[in-house]
């Protein structure tokens, strides 16, 4: 009894060693792609979503939108693509939103398409990859805040698209020391989930 105890409290402290060093080696690789603008070239520019109100974009959206703006105005794509969808109680889309804050900035229609389904990352990922995948499309530079920039890369590579990360620089999660941490720490555990769930879809 006492040699199977001493197993099993090795392979407890096994375990959480593990899991101490993944996590460690994630919220690097996070706070690392976070403060590289990987932005070249592309087919496209997908805008992840985040919260709007009454048809107005959340700062936090803004800083995204005006970040792909700039980006499409600098010729880096010919197209522009903006995503999320409704949250409750929401009477429209974070893409629509995105959609009229585009057009309203001299963005034609023309160069714009809306994912307004997605509801997570990955949701709305995959609607994009597949509205690429349509077109014959195969690059993106991927805008969202700096936190979520090596998800945004993993996840879309699982989905056949060839991410170009660029962070919004001005993003006011990124001027909040507390909030930066708070997401950083957070994506630091998801980042492995992400991982192991494309290594199972393989």
């Amino acid at each position: 009894m006492g040699r199977r105890s001493s197993i099993l409290k090795r392979l407890a402290k096994w375990i959480v060693v593990t899991l101490l060093a993944v996590w460690l080696v994630s919220a690097i690789a996070v706070v690392y792609e976070a403060a590289r603008d990987r932005a070249e070239t592309a087919d496209v520019i997908v805008v992840l979503g985040a919260a709007q109100y009454l048809g107005r974009p959340s700062p936090v959206l803004r800083a995204r939108l005006d970040h792909a703006i700039h980006l499409w105005s600098s010729g880096m794509a010919p197209l522009l693509i903006v995503t999320g969808g409704k949250g409750t109680g929401d009477t429209t889309s974070e893409g629509a939103v995105g959609r009229q804050y585009a057009l309203k900035v001299g963005v034609p229609d023309s160069a714009i398409l809306v994912e307004s389904m997605g509801r997570t990352t990955r949701e709305s990922l995959h609607a994009v990859a597949e509205m690429m995948r349509s077109q014959g499309l195969e690059s993106a530079i991927l805008v969202s805040d700096p936190f979520h920039m090596l998800r945004l890369s993993i996840v879309a590579r699982g989905f056949g698209v060839t991410p170009h990360t660029s962070p919004t620089p001005t993003s006011p999660i990124s001027a909040s020391r507390l909030q930066t941490v708070r997401y950083t720490l957070a994506e630091s555990v998801k980042v492995p989930l992400v991982l192991v769930i494309a290594w199972m879809d393989q």
